[in-house]
């Protein structure tokens, strides 16, 4: 019935509003230019799927719809994963999973990572950390 099929289609349509992902770049090289055009700063995130605490990270933090909705309006987002040999620079290797990475669009580091499982609450205080810096960052770069 027709109304069968609204009732489906505001289902679909709401299950996308909320099962949204965050926008991860197709790789490294990719999110760097993304960030380069958009002048926004870079979360990148080295990560193996054989890693405990890389999986909480994944299916906790990053599956919070504020996190979500942050990083997508704010940031360009990279995720390499050791164990599919992702291309990641030398310099952001680290012997730990998760490293969480806060870049400048050139790829350049603006702090040490963070190390782990951070949850939600605490990830989104870093991000808004991140965010003025790069405001400043910005203001000087004028």
């Amino acid at each position: 019935s027709m109304r069968k099929i609204v009732m489906l289609m505001m289902l679909f349509v709401a299950s996308a509003i909320f099962a949204a992902d965050i926008n991860w770049a197709k790789d490294f090289n990719t999110g760097i230019e993304s960030a380069k055009k958009a002048n926004k700063p870079v979360l990148f995130v080295s990560s193996r799927h054989s890693c405990k605490y890389c999986v909480i990270l994944d299916t906790t933090t990053f599956k919070d719809k504020r996190v979500i909705e942050e990083l997508n309006k704010n940031f360009v987002s990279i995720i390499a994963y050791s164990d599919n040999n992702d291309y990641m620079p030398k310099e952001l290797w680290q012997p730990g999973t998760p490293a969480i990475w806060f870049l400048l669009p050139s790829g350049e580091p603006m702090y040490q990572p963070l190390m782990g499982a951070i949850d939600a609450e605490n990830f989104l205080k870093a991000l808004a950390i991140v965010k003025e810096d790069y405001k400043e960052y910005k203001k000087e770069k004028k």
